[in-house]
């Protein structure tokens, strides 16, 4: 209750805030017309709207702020009309009939005269401007947004931002009705109703510049902080509330503290000290940044993804990696993708700086072909996450696929313990696409298949493979997860290689998709090629880089998604037939 009521009074304090003024006019535009009916519907929408945006702001992710944005521009549109209609009926009409009929019957400006307002048009404006409405952070609604950040969604956080946005709701009911009666009096003692309509119409239009230029988030919130602040101040002061520099506190009530936060008491995480970081010398390359060393690192949360980017699992985790680094790159989190090989193509910088620009890679990437940064990690996997905290330690790790709300809840405390006063947000859920999708890991039944004699399991063709040979293969109906090559072939010990055209490989798998990492001919000359499934064109159950009739072009090194079924994932008879000599077939994965 002690916390309603700060917020309450520090709500009603804005009355006295350049803030408020750019949406004073949109309020004193309903000067003069009924309180039921028109100002307490407006006031209710303005302060229920404002405590909603304000908590998704503050537990929301970036939807919640672009869906914000959205809102604020088609609130600015709306007002700019009303304006418009409130200078002239001729003009909004000349600009656009329908809005401006929707924006006089909500302003009663339409010109036809004792028309009543309605609820609804007077709780439309509110809304409008609670999207509009922006007021300046002082040392109360400091503690009450920071209050939100740290607890999250509950009900004590819009409850706190309804109350300081009803003590503003009342300040403004009080200055409009004062408002109301000297407008009232000017009507009829100088009969310039219509210049007091036309002065608040070029007032609302002022408002929206105001905001559309930012200036009420900006240069007045400046101005405010000073004008306010000190008997804000003196209201906490009243109930031994400190608000520290960070705007978080603790609060003093019958002996008791009801926990906001303690800015002044650092955060530290629970993740546990791992060893100190090893060097990020050795990499033969640096691609999207000059070389970075663990000592311009220091200050800076680090996420070093290891990957290599023919790995299916890899691809699974880049949109992760890729939205961590966009979300909190302002907050002081460096992430570095250590690119070490599998395959030798994967050490061409060429095919890498090509696989970075189709997945969209931002970030800094070592290129680590002779593995001294992976050997530096003692590293085994690909992916592997290791988190390095402000202090060059490492605090988290994790190998493989997954973990990805763990692995942001450990960037945000370990950003935190660095000192960033962000707020809680929801997890990051990438539109991932393709061969980026996440895994249907409940019908998986097919497992990574290497083509090279160095790991190859599960052969069926009639023929024995012969190693670093050219050999005609022939393979029937392979049984469940197998798989043989048809046609002439070279089988090195990573890959194996089409001698003539027309040549294909058979493999019965049963999962939802289909990925074979293929590569052209050596003179790097377009590999076009066939896929069936069960002996029939592939239709819906096509992979993104296939057509509905199986029609694909091996153009680079890389892993291509070739089947991908649509309905119940059951086993089905894969097969590729290349149109032309030269491809080379490194292994088989599934998702």
């Amino acid at each position: 209750m002690t916390l309603l009521i700060i917020a309450y009074l520090g709500g009603a304090l804005t009355i006295f805030s350049p803030c408020i003024l750019p949406i004073l006019p949109f309020v004193f535009a309903r000067a003069g017309q009924p309180f039921v009916r028109s100002t307490l519907p407006m006031l209710i929408g303005m302060a229920a709207t404002f405590a909603l945006v304000a908590t998704l702001a503050a537990i929301g992710g970036s939807w919640a702020i672009n869906a914000n944005e959205y809102g604020r521009l088609a609130a600015l549109t709306l007002l700019a009309v009303f304006g418009v209609g409130l200078i002239s009926p001729r003009i909004a009409s000349f600009i656009t009939l329908p809005i401006v009929d929707l924006g006089n019957r909500l302003l009663n400006a339409s010109g036809k005269t004792g028309a009543a307002p309605t609820v609804a048009s007077a709780l439309v404006l509110g809304v409008a401007t609670g999207l509009l409405w922006a007021p300046c952070a002082g040392p109360i609604l400091g503690l009450v947004l920071t209050g939100a950040a740290l607890q999250g969604a509950n009900l004590q956080t819009t409850f706190l931002l309804l109350a300081y946005a009803a003590g503003a709701a009342t300040s403004l009911a009080i200055a409009l009705s004062v408002g109301g009666k000297i407008f009232t009096g000017m009507k009829k003692s100088l009969g310039v109703s219509e210049r007091i309509r036309q002065g608040l119409g070029a007032a609302v239009l002022a408002g929206v510049v105001v905001i559309a230029l930012g200036l009420d988030t900006g240069l007045l919130s400046q101005l405010s902080y000073a004008s306010t602040s000190s008997f804000e101040q003196a209201v906490l002061d009243r109930v031994n509330i400190k608000p520290t520099d960070g705007g978080s506190s603790e609060v003093a009530s019958n002996d008791k503290t009801i926990g906001l936060s303690d800015a002044k008491k650092p955060f530290h995480s629970d993740l546990p000290v791992e060893g100190r970081a090893p060097s990020l010398d050795g990499a033969v390359e640096w691609l999207n940044s000059p070389p970075l060393t663990t000592e311009q690192l220091r200050g800076k949360v680090v996420l070093v993804d290891f990957w290599t980017y023919s790995c299916i699992n890899c691809i699974r985790t880049i949109p992760y990696v890729r939205a961590w680094a966009e979300k909190y790159k302002d907050q002081g989190l460096v992430v570095i993708g250590v690119h070490a090989p599998e395959f030798a193509f994967e050490k061409k910088i060429d095919n890498v700086k090509k696989a970075i620009a189709d997945f969209k890679i931002g970030y800094p990437v070592a290129i680590d072909n002779d593995y001294k940064i992976w050997r530096a990690f003692d590293n085994s996997y690909w992916p592997a996450h290791y988190l390095i905290d402000a202090k060059g330690q490492i605090r988290e790790h994790h190998f493989g696929e997954g973990n990805y709300r763990q692995t942001e809840q450990a960037i945000q405390d370990l950003l935190r313990e660095a000192g960033s006063e962000m707020a809680v947000s929801a997890p990051v859920v990438p539109d991932a696409k393709g061969a980026e999708a996440s895994p249907d890991l409940k019908d998986i039944g097919s497992g990574e298949t290497y083509i090279g004699y160095k790991q190859a399991i599960g052969f069926a063709s009639n023929e024995s493979m012969r190693a670093d040979a050219a050999r005609d293969y022939s393979v029937k109906q392979p049984s469940l997860n197998q798989w043989g090559l048809s046609g002439k072939w070279t089988v090195g010990a990573e890959e194996a290689t089409l001698d003539q055209a027309g040549g294909g490989i058979a493999y019965r798998f049963s999962a939802r998709d289909l990925h074979l990492v293929l590569g052209p001919s050596a003179d790097g000359k377009p590999i076009r090629f066939q896929v069936t499934i069960d002996g029939k064109e592939p239709g819906a159950d096509h992979g993104s880089d296939i057509d509905a009739d199986g029609n694909g072009t091996v153009t680079s090194t890389k892993l291509y998604q070739l089947v991908r079924q649509s309905g119940a994932v059951e086993a089905r008879n894969f097969e590729i037939h290349f149109l032309d000599p030269g491809v080379q077939a490194y292994a088989f994965t599934f998702g």
